[in-house]
């Protein structure tokens, strides 16, 4: 965990708007601006399947501006944040849209609900004791792509009785099942590493 830089050197020389120019920021604000059509198709006309081609794309645009950042040598501060918060969003979105349609219990949003908040709280205490964010942990990561094929799986076989949503079920309940323990588990990895780096700078032994 290192002290936050100040704005000045986070990203060397480059402006705000250079940064939100890139190519992989531009996917990540297209992402961005994809939620709340994405939650009016779940919760408006119900078209789960432009609701589910949504999310497909949106998987593919996280995947491409993490790749094309390495590759042309494109990452910036503004990405690392813009790419995390469409992911949450989008899985925000969903939840909420599952949980009025009665797709998810209410159990399962609460978790991963409880998870963020109690985040939320660690980063703002981070922040007063002049902490950067903690890195995103490889968890974490796994936690929102596996989610990320929960969401669909779960969309598309909602109210079907076909041989094919009936055989997709199973996968469907089963990456449900492993994103919201591998989100619980980042979550706490995340409190670990917030506590242990306030503590140390209280001068108390972890």
């Amino acid at each position: 965990m290192t002290k936050a830089r100040s704005s000045g050197t986070t990203d060397g020389e480059q402006s705000l708007l250079r940064q939100l120019t890139t190519v992989p920021n531009l996917l990540s604000i297209l992402r961005l601006a994809g939620v709340p059509v994405f939650l009016w198709l779940l919760l408006g006309p119900e078209e789960d399947g432009w609701a589910f081609a949504l999310l497909v794309v949106g998987g593919v645009t996280d995947w491409l501006d993490g790749k094309l950042a390495r590759l042309l040598n494109q990452t910036t501060r503004i990405g690392q944040l813009l790419d995390p918060a469409a992911d949450r969003l989008y899985i925000a979105a969903a939840l909420l849209a599952f949980l009025l349609r009665g797709i998810v219990p209410w159990w399962v949003v609460a978790l991963l609900v409880g998870r963020e908040l109690v985040v939320g709280v660690g980063l703002v205490v981070l922040r007063r004791h002049r902490f950067a964010p903690p890195e995103v942990t490889y968890i974490g990561k796994a936690a929102t792509f596996v989610l990320m094929y929960a969401l669909p799986l779960l969309l598309v076989t909602h109210d079907a009785s076909t041989t094919a949503t009936e055989i997709a079920q199973p996968f469907a309940y089963a990456f449900t099942v492993w994103g919201v323990v591998l989100y619980l588990w980042s979550g706490a990895l995340y409190v670990w590493q917030i506590a242990r780096a306030v503590l140390r700078a209280s001068g108390r032994k972890v």
